[in-house]
């Protein structure tokens, strides 16, 4: 007995909608990049559109697409979560022969070796976003993202400080100088995504060095007392507002990626969590590299 396919009905009067998929697949994936196979655990969702005459997407080939190409990285091994992303959004335009886009996100955890300034090495977690968004017969996109946790120390409070130590007396003012002075911290985590055509490459390591190095001081997971004292006095050397983070990011970003299309797309949002307030700061910009370098430029 044949059974009637529900979602190829066609409708009257209907919409289309945007987005139609599934959301929060967790899947294991092996990505191989310089040597090194980093074994991750992805949150994953997939997207068609929906025609305004169709009843529903055949979200089991969503499921079905997924399964196939994650068996197959964990074969052959994925170069990164972005071109996985682009083979499986490239197939869903392939199966879902009534959309005309696809979209695919991925989320994992990622750890990177670090070094703090005693030579003590540790495993660091960061956050890896992936992105790939086609329109049938247009290029396929992707996105490469990362989510940094780290520190910033409030200039505004340092310099209350130094001034109300400092008082009336010219001498205390000489001897404290440029001296880092105490101010509230705060934990940061900031997040920087760069939009690109499919044929290039953008390193994920490099984007965490960018958002790493325009924060007040990197943290790490376990600090022996040189190693406190080394962060807790190079952040206050480097006091940052959320919005000088942000500058700084994107400063890097075209010194780092010049050869990069103005079209390329850039979005920077940083949010410390207050110490002294019951609120946090956020600064953030979506820009394309074109719009930085016009503002260069002036």
């Amino acid at each position: 007995m044949s059974h009637l396919d529900v979602q190829n009905r066609r409708i009257e009067n209907g919409f289309r909608l945007t987005r139609v998929g599934i959301t929060g697949v967790r899947k294991p994936i092996i990505v191989s990049r310089h040597d090194k196979d980093n074994h991750v655990t992805a949150e994953i969702d997939l997207f068609v559109d929906l025609p305004s005459t169709q009843k529903g997407s055949h979200m089991s080939r969503n499921v079905e697409i997924l399964t196939e190409m994650i068996d197959e990285s964990v074969r052959r091994k994925a170069t990164s979560l972005e071109e996985l992303a682009a083979k499986i959004c490239r197939e869903l335009l392939d199966r879902h022969e009534y959309a005309s886009y696809g979209e695919v996100n991925m989320r994992a955890d990622y750890f990177l070796e670090k070094t703090t300034d005693t030579g003590r090495n540790s495993l660091e977690p960061f956050k890896l976003i992936a992105r790939a968004t086609a329109k049938r017969g247009n290029e396929l996109m992707k996105l490469i993202g990362v989510e940094v946790e780290g520190m910033t120390a409030c200039p505004c409070a340092m310099e209350t400080v130094r001034t109300r130590i400092a008082g009336d007396s010219p001498k205390m003012a000489e001897a404290i100088g440029d001296m880092p002075m105490i101010t509230h911290n705060q934990r940061n985590q900031t997040t920087l995504m760069i939009e690109v055509p499919e044929h290039v490459d953008i390193e994920a390591d490099d984007l965490i060095d960018v958002v790493e190095s325009s924060l007040s001081s990197p943290t790490y997971g376990i600090l022996k007392r040189e190693d406190e004292a080394s962060v807790v006095i190079n952040a206050h050397r480097h006091p940052k507002f959320v919005e000088d983070v942000v500058r700084d990011i994107l400063g890097k970003i075209l010194d780092r990626y010049g050869q990069l299309d103005d079209s390329v797309h850039v979005t920077v949002r940083s949010e410390s969590e207050e110490s002294i307030h019951k609120h946090n700061a956020f600064a953030e910009r979506i820009t394309t590299l074109g719009e930085l370098r016009a503002i260069e430029d002036k």
